[in-house]
């Protein structure tokens, strides 16, 4: 360990900082390379036959990326800094074959400013998350409580298929994880500060690859429900 690593590891605020830029890189390197697995498959009309016509091979995706990602969430003290860069890596590939469907779904300017939409309103409720002095674990509760019921309306409405219903399902989705993006933010800078001045530096990396997935997942979700609400009148 060289000496500047030794200062940010031994100073909480300096590893504060040091750790959000990490977290932000690793997060923007992961949706990278999920938009990049997306063009390829949507690119590759052999692989996007396959996707939408194999609904076994739809389903191991989906399976592959619940299973990598409460893996990760659950064993990442366990495992080694190289093992949780895989897996989040692997995560937002598996993501990208998911996703590659988008570019059938809707109209390409669509993609585009659901994600700069996206963008604008994930940057401003993360620098909320790291600059308000309010404590946000009260609204993290009820937020977590509003996703299960974002997560059961979305099953009966795949049952019922209600515009209407879907349309107000994708607004709450919004607010919901919009308000994640704060309290993960916020979430991030605790866990940083549990470990005092003492840190060391396989921590510092998993602390960053953790933080970079919560926000990851928050980005993806709230750029998919823009993206429904954006595209209702696209074919």
């Amino acid at each position: 360990m060289n000496e500047n690593m030794a200062k940010i590891l031994s100073t909480p605020s300096v590893r504060e900082r040091s750790i959000l830029k990490n977290v932000y890189l690793w997060m923007t390197a992961g949706l990278g390379l999920t938009a990049l697995v997306a063009w390829l498959v949507a690119r590759t009309p052999a692989l996007m036959s396959t996707l939408v016509t194999s609904q076994f091979g739809m389903l191991l995706i989906v399976v592959g990326m619940f299973a990598l990602v409460f893996f990760l969430s659950a064993r990442l003290q366990q495992m080694s800094v190289g093992s949780a860069i895989v897996a989040f890596l692997g995560y937002s590939a598996l993501t990208g074959v998911m996703l590659s469907t988008i570019f059938y779904a809707f109209a390409i300017g669509t993609v585009y400013r659901a994600f700069f939409t996206t963008a604008v309103g994930f940057a401003g409720m993360s620098i909320y998350g790291m600059t308000t002095k309010r404590n946000l674990d009260g609204i993290g509760y009820y937020l977590g409580m509003a996703l299960w019921g974002i997560i059961i309306a979305s099953l009966l409405n795949f049952l019922f298929r209600s515009s209407s219903f879907d349309y107000i399902i994708s607004i709450v989705g919004i607010v919901v994880f919009m308000g994640l993006t704060a309290w993960d933010t916020q979430k991030i800078q605790r866990l940083n500060d549990e470990y005092g001045y003492r840190m060391t530096e396989e921590e510092y990396h998993k602390l960053s690859i953790m933080g970079a997935l919560m926000l990851y997942l928050d980005f993806l979700n709230i750029f998919l429900y823009i993206l429904r609400i954006f595209g209702r009148r696209d074919n």
